[in-house]
């Protein structure tokens, strides 16, 4: 529902990580995505938290950064990351968290790595 959501609002680079398998993570998952507008991230954002309030979930949290830079939806088991593009690139969770499983979604296919 949630990587839906995302290809609705056409989110780049659509990927989800597992980390279940790996101790500590701060989260079951993280789905991760990026714009290429601060318009585009809000735009992203807003239209998951729509679509999760239309099947009755709550956000635990979220929280956004300045000028809707990196904004993030915690549903406590799964974490979502929305970039603007740059800084997406500078903070690398992908690589930070790159023992996780990994699996890229498109509009077409989902591909686990």
């Amino acid at each position: 529902m949630i990587v839906d959501a995302i290809l609705d609002k056409k989110g780049k680079e659509v990927v989800t990580l597992d980390l279940r398998k790996i101790k500590d993570a701060p989260s079951d998952y993280f789905i991760i995505t990026h714009g290429d507008s601060n318009t585009q991230v809000r735009a992203i954002y807003d239209h998951v938290i729509e679509k999760v309030r239309e099947n009755k979930i709550l956000p635990y949290r979220t929280e956004s950064g300045r000028g809707a830079e990196w904004m993030i939806i915690d549903f406590v088991d799964v974490t979502v990351h929305v970039f603007y593009r740059e800084k997406r690139e500078f903070y690398a969770l992908e690589e930070l968290w790159s023992d996780a499983r990994r699996t890229e979604h498109s509009a077409e296919k989902s591909i686990v790595k």
